[in-house]
């Protein structure tokens, strides 16, 4: 039985709303798979421009049943086609029988660009019908194909699952039909094995000579080789046999070698009388102490004076020009205030307390905006080591991606791992200051996943003295994600959980994909992914559809937010690795740029940004600036010439330089991300592409400890209360809703009553209201106030009858504490798609007994215009913080900022 063609798989929401407005017609309809319930369905049905939803659920014997309106039998039926073949009647309990099926777009795989993969599922990818029975032999060649997709979890042999993936595609079928006619031998097998094998035999030569001439270095044979195995060893023969034969070979000179050298080796001892020398394990290399720094600044107008920075003693030296001695010495707990002026980038002002109440304010200007961040990153470490923290409010997080091009790596990374070479880079001040956590991402990579993990923590051993710990390694074939951290953090990382993604030919190819790792650091949640996404200047869509298939995929973080997008579900989320966008603009155009250095002009056709604009991938993601030239496509052994053309036998391909190679991150509102580097090297230059690398100064949360232990007097608790909330959906239902309220910070999930206000009178837009009688007072577990203003909440609009999502959000706490309701406005995200916008008015009341906060370590460093009036007084007593909107949020009277709101509100 064929797969039924309204049967859309797992679609989501949004692309099944525009599939029915595009049939436009009353009784349209399509079955995609349910995104609340596992094994369940949705029917979506347009009648009068709404696309009404209906849950198609099975029971306990698995007979499938529409959840309807009230009053109507439900019936059950045993397929999802004789439910469907039901329903095209009336007076089934829909609100239009089921007229016209909606179908999906067949597409013909297409190779990859590269000859790599093929055309990968889109959103009208062509699936089974779950209910259509799967016997008989035209369904024996998918079956094996599932099996092969199941069996292959972390293979690099790409090749050579191509060639057994093309076979299952396109001849086993051929193979299959020689079998009835009495034929066994498999004609279409033997010459994929021999093609995909052809390269094994020159491998198997090399190695043959190589064990037989180790083999007669200790035990010589007694007569030379024929001629005959000499000619073997040189055929080129692609016959099975033959490779067979040599394989056996290889297999005996294998098991039998060790021992003969063991033996040979013993008897060299004892005839020889040698004694054996003691290993004496090396002492593991302590900690490199930082060496004192020294700033050549101006103080002033025009006097010259050095700032030295000593970390270890904690303390900064103002010294003049010339002269031996310092002329004042300040320790870091009298450092006040370390304050960046924004239009004069090399300038810094050092606020310092003195024995009067009075503060005293020092300008420096640096020779360059680089010399002043090293300055200050020194201060900022200063400030972190001489602090009386059990544990870290700020740590540095190195993200690095490469693609290898299959090649082995140079025996140094250093200028990699220490972020030396173009764009903007670590000053050679701070470059040797080891991060707490390293996260190296890569592509094309041939190491074998142990070898690979012991070659980074070797190269780190070498360059910090730190032997750092391996939280995770994930890999799928060649893509492989590894996470180390220092040897102290190792106790602070928990609920560490890996995933992958296969977006390869027809999604079952790990050619192309990604790997993720999230894990708690402390109270923070981290999420990492690294991504090889199709290739091609064309492939834009591809790509595209690339990133929605491993947003959606990947399972990754706690497992109660499953539900929401999975860009929501962490404080931090980095996203990296080789994207493969490319540039839109003629190859000859692009060098002349390059040649003037004018990136600008290329940024502005970069794939990636045009994309990222129309809201297309990365919803909301920050990306450092790109000052380094394109990573991609270099002359390996060089980094002076693109290699633009490509020769295949089909023709010549054209790989214009391109940034393929990109980290982007994501973050919770209000929360503490810096970067402070993002560029490439220079000098790594075994593969076509350059390494990238950037790093971060995180702010982090730890497990609070209240100062009041609870029991000991009447407790006191602190409440989330909402006055109102208004969300506008970009949808066709009209569907009621309710809003779920996740927390780390409340003991269970909380939910709304339904919606009290609806308007669907805009095309295209349902907006929905709730009044404060329908939305719940949420209780925190603390109701202290330095604890809440780390906390977040996530929401998601939920339709009353599918349970379905139709955005998710999350609202920073911080902001909102106070006595007065605080105006809030965010967008909704659902599967990396943006999908309204949600308002409202809210506030955190606190106890006041419990107002008591505290400066955080990066509170310390400021911003400041430079007509801004120097710090004169010493700060006083840590308050609760403002209770102002957000800089980025409007003014509570003005418009909506989503353009959504417009048209409810008048505006053309």
């Amino acid at each position: 039985m064929a797969a039924a063609s309204w049967y859309h798989g797992d679609i989501s929401r949004v692309v099944a709303e525009e599939l029915l407005a595009r049939a436009g017609r009353d009784g349209s309809f399509l079955v995609r798979d349910s995104e609340s319930i596992s094994g369940a369905y949705a029917l979506c049905l347009l009648f009068q421009r709404h696309v009404h939803t209906y849950r198609i659920l099975p029971d306990a014997e698995g007979l499938l049943s529409v959840q309807t309106i009230q009053g109507i039998q439900a019936q059950c039926f045993c397929t999802l086609p004789d439910l469907i073949s039901a329903h095209q009647h009336p007076n089934n309990g829909l609100v239009t029988p089921l007229l016209y099926p909606v179908h999906r777009a067949r597409r013909v795989p297409d190779e990859d660009s590269d000859g790599e993969d093929g055309q990968g599922s889109g959103h009208a990818t062509v699936g089974t019908c779950p209910s259509a029975p799967t016997a008989g032999r035209t369904h024996i060649p998918q079956q094996l194909h599932q099996r092969l997709q199941e069996q292959v979890h972390s293979s690099p042999a790409s090749d050579f699952m191509g060639f057994m993936a093309e076979y299952l595609n396109h001849h086993v079928q051929l193979d299959l039909e020689t079998l009835p006619l009495g034929h066994p031998q498999l004609r279409h097998l033997s010459t994929a094995l021999s093609m995909a094998c052809r390269a094994l035999h020159s491998e198997i030569d090399f190695t043959l000579v190589g064990l037989e001439t180790l083999g007669r270095v200790f035990d010589p044979p007694v007569s030379p080789r024929s001629p005959a195995r000499e000619q073997g060893l040189l055929t080129s023969d692609p016959d099975l046999e033959l490779l067979l034969h040599k394989i056996s070979t290889v297999n005996h000179l294998l098991s039998s070698l060790e021992k003969k050298v063991l033996k040979s080796l013993q008897e060299m001892v004892s005839r020889h009388n040698l004694a054996l020398p003691s290993v004496v394990a090396a002492p593991p290399p302590s900690a490199k102490p930082l060496a004192v720094q020294s700033f050549e600044v101006k103080a002033g107008k025009s006097q010259r004076v050095v700032l030295v920075v000593d970390v270890e003693s904690g303390t900064v030296g103002i010294t003049k020009k010339g002269s031996g001695s310092p002329e004042e010495v300040i320790p870091q707990d009298k450092i006040l205030q370390l304050i960046k002026y924004q239009s004069v980038q090399s300038k810094v002002r050092l606020v310092c307390a003195r024995e009067s109440q009075k503060s005293l304010s020092k300008d420096f200007i640096f020779p360059s905006a680089r010399k002043r961040e090293a300055f200050c990153q020194l201060l900022q470490l200063m400030k972190i080591q001489h602090s009386n923290l059990d544990e870290p409010e700020l740590i540095s997080v190195y993200v690095g991606t490469w693609n290898m091009g299959s090649t082995p790596p140079p025996r140094s990374l250093a200028s990699w791992l220490t972020s030396r070479g173009l764009g903007h880079t670590q000053d050679e001040t701070t470059a040797c200051i080891p991060h707490d956590i390293y996260v190296i991402g890569t592509q094309e990579n041939s190491l074998g996943d142990r070898e690979w993990v012991e070659f980074l923590r070797a190269s780190l051993k070498t360059l910090m003295a730190i032997d750092y710990r391996v939280v995770a390694l994930q890999c799928l074939w060649s893509i492989k994600i590894v996470v180390l951290v220092k040897p102290e953090h190792e106790r602070r990382i928990s609920h560490v959980h890996t995933s992958s993604v296969k977006t390869g030919i027809a999604n079952t190819l790990g050619n192309k994909g990604a790997v993720g790792v999230s894990f708690l650091f402390n109270g923070t949640s981290f999420g990492f992914i690294n991504c090889h996404l199709a290739s091609g200047s064309e492939k834009t869509h591809r790509r595209n559809q690339n990133y929605s298939d491993i947003l959606h995929s990947l399972v990754l973080g706690d497992k109660h937010l499953g539900g929401f997008d999975l860009t929501l579900r962490f404080t931090h989320l980095f996203w990296f690795g080789d994207l493969n966008y490319r540039l839109d603009m003629d190859v000859e155009d692009i060098l002349a740029h390059l040649t003037k250095k004018d990136f600008q002009a290329l940024l502005a056709v970069d794939q990636l940004n045009l994309e990222r604009e129309k809201n297309k991938v990365f919803l909301r993601f920050s990306e450092g600036d790109i000052s380094f030239p394109p990573t991609y496509r270099y002359e390996r052994g060089s980094r002076d010439t693109y290699v633009w053309q490509k020769f295949k036998p089909t023709g010549v391909r054209i790989n214009v330089p391109s940034w393929c190679d990109r980290i982007l991150w994501k973050s919770h509102p209000e929360t503490h991300m810096v970067c402070n580097s993002y560029g490439c090297t220079d000098n790594i230059v075994t593969s076509d592409h350059s390494p990238v690398f950037a790093t971060f100064e995180v702010g982090v949360t730890s497990q609070f400890v209240p100062k009041e232990a609870p029991g000991a007097g009447p407790e006191a608790l602190a409440c989330i209360e909402w006055e109102s909330v208004e969300v506008i959906l970009k949808t066709t239902s009209r569907s009621k809703c309710y809003i779920e309220f996740h927390s780390y910070c409340l003991e269970e999930m909380q939910r709304s009553g339904e919606n009290t206000f609806q308007n669907c009178d805009i095309p295209g837009f349902l907006k929905l209201g709730w009044s404060s009688k329908h939305l719940p007072v949420l209780n925190p577990i603390l109701p202290d106030l330095e604890y809440l203003g780390d906390q977040h909440l996530l929401l998601s609009i939920k339709g009353v009858e599918s349970c379905e999502s139709y955005g998710e959000c999350c609202i920073a706490m911080r902001s909102m504490i106070g006595s007065t309701a605080q105006q809030f406005e965010t967008f909704l995200f659902h599967r990396g798609e943006e999908t309204g916008s949600m308002r409202g008015w809210m506030r955190v009341r606190v106890p006041t007994d419990r107002c008591s906060t505290r400066e955080r370590l990066y509170e310390w460093i400021s911003f400041e215009e430079e007509d801004a009036e120097p710090v004169t007084d010493p700060p006083k007593c840590p308050e609760p913080p403002r209770r102002i909107r957000p800089r980025s949020l409007p003014d509570a009277a003005a418009n909506y900022t989503n353009p959504a709101y417009f048209i409810f509100e008048g505006v053309p």
